[in-house]
């Protein structure tokens, strides 16, 4: 499954999957001064679905966040509901343990 990033400026930017009216995406934009990414929103085609391809969007995006030393504020209900349902798999990346500065 090949997944996309593109940046769209400091902090934001999307991981997409597919193309036009087939794609999928997960848009991120940044929080406070930067320490985090908010995770805003996650879309998949009615087409996509069942396929696994907003977990592994929310997979790359959250590789991201570790490769760049970021938390992530999961605001997109699904990512929210992911992120409870394996608390222990993205426990380094709640915004309570990001720095205060």
């Amino acid at each position: 499954m090949e997944i996309v990033h593109e940046e769209a400026g400091p902090g934001r930017g999307r991981f997409t999957f597919g193309e036009g009216p087939e794609q999928a995406e997960l848009t991120y934009s940044p929080a406070g001064r930067g320490e985090a990414l908010v995770f805003d929103h996650t879309f998949v085609p009615t087409s996509l679905r069942g396929r696994g391809i907003a977990e592994a969007l929310v997979e790359r995006a959250v590789a991201h966040a570790r490769e760049t030393g970021r938390k992530v504020v999961p605001a997109c209900s699904y990512v929210r509901a992911l992120f409870e349902r394996h608390p222990e798999r993205y426990a380094d990346l709640r915004p309570e343990a990001a720095p205060h500065g």
